[in-house]
């Protein structure tokens, strides 16, 4: 007996401590992964009661503000749908421009080929005209002989639509009750619980839905500014489809540290083919300006109003939750993780009960 229970003695601490820290970094692991499992099985509407969460966070205090010379019904109705409308009509506006640059886009295309191939063709890369043409050649052969799996894609991504418009539809449904009666739905959940157990989870709902409220409005803010600040650089460079891939670079923001350059890595592509190499050199450069001052400047003093994360982590979580959930995964992975990390400092840091 005094053996067995003396076997404790003849760990190395340090070994104790590794063991006890591996088995608790395993059931985090495995807690979010059953987190991420169950929310992939119910897809839609876990994007639409994100997406509602996400304007609730960013038309609340317009509706707040609007509450105090108007009723908050009215209030409510004006921030919701008058926010709606102003998205659908800068989409609109994208449309439109996009749409009207199209023919151009073509012609301008089809001599940048032109261009690309001649600068491929001199140094320092001297590929040979044949193999341009060869690989031209075997890219038109591939469409025609997989055009119904084409086809056949572009009906699935149709169905897909249809879900992104009901997920809408449900976002905006669910966004109206958080923006009116949040605080009372709040209170309503609380009220549900033990006694014993409604201050901690008060502190821990509170803690994230602040977090969560700072990083979005955070985020938003640093996508308008990249996106500000590329769309001025595409538009006195007279890339085209400015306008369009100014809203790209605002949505790629979303997703931490590799949507902005994805994003702009695709304009350069648009002025490398329509507007020469010189240009496309110019927008790559402004891929490392854009990336050092938003990774820099933007990040760090923005997002102090939410819970800071180091670099490493935000790039295990985006790519971990593109793994598990593709882009949606992506996008949502950081504020989940940062909403965990405060709701955990909050939950720690409270003060013992009867202090």
């Amino acid at each position: 007996m005094r053996g067995a229970s003396g076997d404790g003695g003849l760990v190395h601490p340090g070994l104790r401590m590794a063991a006890a820290y591996a088995w608790r970094i395993l059931v985090v692991g495995v807690a979010v992964y059953l987190a991420f499992t169950v929310l992939g099985r119910f897809e839609l509407v876990a994007i639409a009661v994100f997406l509602a969460l996400v304007a609730t966070a960013l038309l609340r205090p317009l509706a707040d503000l609007l509450a105090r010379v108007v009723p908050r019904p009215l209030a409510v109705a004006l921030s919701v749908f008058g926010s709606l409308f102003l998205v659908l009509g800068l989409l609109a506006l994208v449309g439109n421009a996009a749409a009207g640059e199209a023919s151009r886009l073509v012609g301008e295309f089809r001599g940048g080929i032109g261009r690309i191939q001649h600068w491929l063709e001199g140094p320092p890369f001297h590929v040979r005209r044949g193999t341009l043409e060869g690989l031209h050649d075997r890219i038109n052969s591939f469409v025609a002989r997989n055009r119904g799996a084409l086809i056949s894609r572009a009906l699935s991504s149709a169905g897909r639509a249809v879900e992104a418009l009901t997920a809408a539809v449900l976002a905006l449904f669910c966004s109206i009750f958080f923006v009116h009666s949040g605080d009372g739905m709040w209170r309503w959940f609380r009220g549900q619980l033990p006694e014993a157990a409604r201050s901690p989870w008060d502190r821990a709902g509170r803690a994230a839905w602040s977090t969560f409220a700072g990083y979005t409005r955070g985020i938003i803010l640093v996508a308008a500014t990249n996106a500000v600040l590329v769309g001025v650089a595409l538009f006195l460079l007279r890339v085209p489809l400015a306008l369009p891939l100014t809203l790209l670079v605002f949505f790629a923001t979303f997703v931490p540290l590799i949507g902005s350059p994805i994003a702009l890595a695709v304009a350069t592509v648009v002025a490398l083919a329509g507007r020469g190499p010189v240009i496309a050199a110019v927008v790559l450069a402004l891929i490392v300006v854009v990336g050092q001052f938003e990774g820099h400047v933007l990040h760090p003093l923005v997002m102090s109003w939410a819970v800071r994360l180091h670099p490493v982590v935000v790039a295990i979580s985006v790519i971990g939750g593109g793994i598990v959930a593709g882009v949606a995964g992506a996008v949502v992975a950081v504020p989940m993780v940062s909403v965990a990390w405060s709701v955990t400092r909050a939950l720690r840091d409270a003060p013992p009960e009867g202090v």
